[in-house]
């Protein structure tokens, strides 16, 4: 990977674990999507934009970066909700500590990352993508 990419960072699995509610979905693979949260953790970055590896760009997206963090686009499924698969943060540690520790204590009502994503961010500025697939 390194020399296809300017910068790759190995990190630890996480996991829910939390079989009951991955069931719901039947989706048991949605568990492992904490992983995400290491993004937090690329503090050489001011801002960057999280894209789950079955994202397709389809047009230049450097709009992106002039939103505000937490930034993401509404769930196809979930109106009310914002999806996890891309999304504009601000890299911290304290942030990423605060929401591991979220999802930790609290869990997730779909046993991914997603569901603890919403109900740990308060206000989103939800992305328009008309005419963009996300």
């Amino acid at each position: 990977m390194g020399s296809v990419f300017d910068h790759v960072e190995f990190v630890d699995v996480l996991d829910s674990k939390d079989e009951t509610n991955l069931a719901l979905l039947s989706r048991p693979d949605l568990g492992v999507t904490f992983t995400k949260l290491h993004c937090w953790r690329l503090t050489q970055y001011t801002k960057a934009v999280f894209m789950d590896a079955d994202t397709m760009v389809l047009k230049n997206i450097d709009d992106l970066f002039e939103r505000e963090e937490l930034s993401a686009a509404p769930d196809p499924g979930w109106p009310d909700c914002f999806n996890s698969g891309v999304f504009v943060f601000k890299p911290s540690l304290e942030t990423y500590k605060k929401i591991l520790s979220f999802a930790v204590s609290h869990g997730s009502f779909d046993g991914g990352d997603q569901a603890s994503f919403n109900i740990f961010t308060v206000i989103v500025e939800k992305i328009c993508c008309l005419g963009v697939c996300f």
